[in-house]
């Protein structure tokens, strides 16, 4: 027990190996916090120290970006870092619930992260208010555990699977559109039978072929489950717990209540990840004309 300030090292409830260095003292508010997380004996106290020590960076603080984030704040997550140069806009309001209407015309970042920090001011926000290109991509990556696509566009995902593969991140992707969504993680720079984002989609489609956000139109509810399915991808991943998504993808059909996995291979004639990988930095990004809102 943890009475007043004094605190009290934690030992290994069943959770995983020990990590030399870890900081297992948690305040008595944190214990009462992270309680139900602390009472799994997949998690325990050196679980919580682990989503404590982590650094997850969600890119985009949308559709996806919203329940991801607040999911990932509610959790412990040590420092989350938000990265969205948008601004909030009404339409947004239907899906994007970190958001509030008070809040319309702020930038996006700087939204939820009140938001966040209203929910769990244990948790460390940094926001970045500018949008993803290939030289933010470079000097952000680097400094995160995790990287989160929330992104909606073609252009900035294969960006950002691009980078993950090169900086040596995994990617936790999730994509929706109308009443369907998708899921996966990408870790091709463990090498094989890792895939990456381009063994799925070698090339963005062309443009005009996948309908817009504001022409095609979304269920609110359905980016909901994507990004807490992203959620629980990025806890499982940081705890070392159950079954990961790499070299499977999550399909899942809302009309017809339905998910089913199919199996997602290392292709090696790949431009990414292949034998003889032709695209080995991000300057085939450099200058590219601002992105179309596609998916999420």
């Amino acid at each position: 027990m943890i009475v007043g300030d004094r605190r009290e090292r934690l030992h290994a409830m069943p959770a995983g190996a020990h990590m030399p260095g870890m900081d297992l003292d948690f305040t008595e508010a944190e214990l009462h916090r992270y309680s139900r997380h602390i009472l799994l004996q997949e998690v325990g106290a050196v679980g919580q120290a682990k989503l404590r020590a982590a650094r997850v960076l969600v890119v985009g603080a949308g559709g996806l970006g919203a329940p991801l984030s607040l999911y990932l704040a509610a959790a412990g997550i040590g420092t989350i870092g938000l990265i969205d140069h948008d601004r909030l806009e009404l339409s947004n309001l239907q899906r994007q619930v970190v958001h509030a209407t008070a809040r319309i015309g702020r930038n996006k970042a700087e939204s939820a992260a009140e938001t966040l920090t209203a929910l769990n001011p244990e948790v460390k926000v940094e926001t970045h208010a500018v949008r993803l290109d290939a030289d933010t991509a470079q000097a952000l990556i680097p400094r995160y555990d995790i990287i989160c696509d929330g992104t909606d566009n073609f252009a900035t995902r294969f960006l950002l699977g691009d980078a993950c593969h090169l900086l040596g991140r995994p990617l936790v992707s999730a994509a929706v559109l109308r009443f369907e969504g998708q899921l996966s993680v990408f870790k091709s720079h463990l090498g094989p039978p890792h895939p990456c984002h381009r063994c799925l989609h070698p090339e963005p489609p062309p443009e005009g072929l996948v309908p817009t956000c504001s022409e095609a139109g979304v269920l609110g509810a359905v980016t909901g489950v994507m990004g807490t399915l992203q959620a629980t991808e990025v806890l499982k991943e940081i705890l070392g717990i159950g079954e990961g998504m790499s070299g499977r993808l999550l399909l899942w059909d809302a009309l017809d209540a339905r998910f089913r996995t199919v199996k997602l291979r290392r292709d090696p004639a790949c431009a990414l990840c292949g034998e003889n990988a032709a695209i080995r930095d991000l300057s085939a990004h450099r200058d590219m004309a601002p992105p179309v809102c596609a998916l999420a």
